[in-house]
Formats: structure tokens, C-alpha cells, sequence
């Protein structure tokens, strides 16, 4: 499953920001931190707010906080703000064939055990494991 930037970026700054929720930081912080554009990032960082995942407070010493719940918020959560679902993808060349339906099975069969797998992981259980193998 290849994920879209803006989605990696979604999870990349909804991970950093569930690290520590009293903790804000600017969208230019996250953009050097994870080495893009601040503009790019500031679209993700909209798109988590209306989400209700981050907030935002403007002005002097203001930035982004995770207002979310890291426990509940899985990785689904987040891959589905930027991400098409299967079904609605767009027909392609050759999906009408018997090798493209046969294809198309087997490539629907790999979006259901990826879907499943991000539903399975929280945000908290990211972090705890990002924390483990960075002690080691």
C-alpha cells in the first residue's frame, strides 16, 4: 500500500503531537523536523483540525497540540482524511478482463488486510513502540 505524502505527513505530525498533547509546536517546526514544505504541512495540519484531531492557537508562542485521544485514534483514522477508499477508486485499463478481475481480487484482498492492520493500531501503541526502540 503506497500512501500519498499528505497522508504520511498526517501521521508523521499527529505521532509527534500524541507524544506529548501539552506540548505545541509550530507548523515551520514540524516542517524541519520532518524536512517539507511548512506550506504542504500546514494543509495536513487543516485537514487534522477539522478532523478534531489537533487544534491550533495563533500568535506568539502558539502552534499545534494533539487534541485527539491516542488511545481510540487509530492509524485508519488518519489514512482515511487523505485517502480514497478501494471501492472508489477510478476503473483502470484492463479491469474488465479475466486477468484484471482476477488481479483486482487479489489487489482488494491486500486494501482489506491493510485497512485492517491500521484499524488495529493506535496512535499510543505507535508511541510506546517508537519508545521502546529508542531505548534500545
Amino acid at each position: 500500500m503506497k500512501l500519498q505524502m499528505a497522508t504520511r505527513l498526517g501521521l508523521y505530525a499527529a505521532l509527534e503531537l500524541a507524544r506529548d498533547p501539552t506540548r505545541q509546536l509550530s507548523a515551520t517546526d514540524l516542517s524541519e523536523r520532518f524536512a517539507v514544505s511548512t506550506n504542504h504541512l500546514a494543509k495536513v495540519l487543516r485537514e487534522l483540525g477539522r478532523a478534531g484531531l489537533v487544534e491550533a492557537e495563533r500568535g506568539a508562542g502558539g502552534g499545534y497540540r494533539f487534541c485527539g485521544n491516542p488511545r481510540r485514534t487509530t492509524l485508519m483514522d488518519i489514512v482515511a482524511l487523505f485517502e480514497e477508499s478501494p471501492g472508489d477508486r477510478a476503473a483502470e485499463p484492463g479491469d474488465g478482463t479475466d486477468v484484471g478481475r482476477a488481479l483486482g481480487r487479489v489487489l482488494a484482498e491486500v486494501d482489506e488486510i491493510a485497512e485492517a492492520t491500521l484499524r488495529s493500531v493506535t496512535l499510543e501503541t505507535l508511541l510506546k513502540h517508537a519508545h521502546r526502540n529508542r531505548a534500545r
